[in-house]
């Protein structure tokens, strides 16, 4: 957490636009961001969407809707992005057309 404080405190400090910098493109953060969600869910179960929520974290339409299903929370812990049409057009387009507020993909797209 510390580490995370520390790169946050050097991104304040950093003003990319002033140096000419370009923001990575949407769709490199949204192959990025499935890459690495991918590489958690190998190396171990991911947190459940019920625990995700109640830690104060934003989920998206579908997510939502599987956290509030009376399921094993076996499911809970999948990432229901890797079947979702917001994360192919993320990954595949500059603009996506993606909407849905708590949605990583459409943060990258929109934010």
């Amino acid at each position: 957490m510390a580490e995370d404080r520390s790169f946050e405190r050097l991104a304040a400090l950093t003003d990319l636009e002033a140096h000419g910098a370009e923001r990575a493109p949407a769709r490199l953060k949204s192959r990025i961001y499935s890459a690495l969600v991918s590489q958690l869910a190998t190396e171990g179960p991911l947190a459940s969407l019920t625990e995700t929520k109640a830690d104060g974290h934003r989920l998206c339409v579908f997510e939502h809707a599987v956290a509030l299903m009376p399921i094993d929370d076996d499911v809970k812990r999948r990432n229901p992005c890797r079947v979702c049409h917001a994360r192919v057009l993320g990954e595949r387009m500059n603009h996506a057309p993606i909407f849905w507020p708590g949605c990583p993909y459409s943060e990258f797209h929109n934010g």
